[in-house]
């Protein structure tokens, strides 16, 4: 039994994407349907000093996020559908507080805690080579 609850708190791997912002390139998976959003960047120790995580979600909409079985604090960003910045918010391992859009949006791009302030990326600056079709 130890063995199934192991297995099942494995972090799971998604495709990976270059992004870009500003001189900045960003090695993001890819979260694209309702599983892999819902597993995230739960059970990981760790993300390198340029990786990330790429929440797409369907359309436009009121998105927040949240750190349940998160073990490593996070930076995100709200992004629109041209992939501007809408607003960033910092997370902090295992709590449940919602952290959210400040209007509606597209993707929510996860990264180390601080990386876009250390990086002077902010609200109104855009991400590039973001995906355009949400996975079933």
């Amino acid at each position: 039994m130890g063995t199934a609850l192991a297995f099942a708190q494995q972090p799971a791997r998604f495709p990976v994407i270059p992004l870009t912002a500003g001189i900045h390139v960003i090695k993001a998976e890819v979260a694209a349907n309702d599983a892999e959003r819902q597993q995230g960047l739960m059970y990981r120790q760790k993300l390198g000093p340029n990786e990330g995580m790429v929440f797409l979600f369907e359309g436009p909409a009121s998105i927040c996020m949240w750190m349940k079985n998160t073990y490593i604090p996070l930076s995100v960003a709200f992004l629109d559908e041209g992939g501007k910045i809408i607003n960033i918010e910092d997370m902090q391992p295992e709590t449940t507080e919602s952290h959210c859009a400040k209007k509606p949006a597209r993707y929510a791009l996860e990264m180390n805690l601080g990386w876009f302030k250390q990086k002077n990326i902010k609200p109104g600056a855009v991400v590039e080579g973001l995906p355009r079709q949400a996975r079933n």
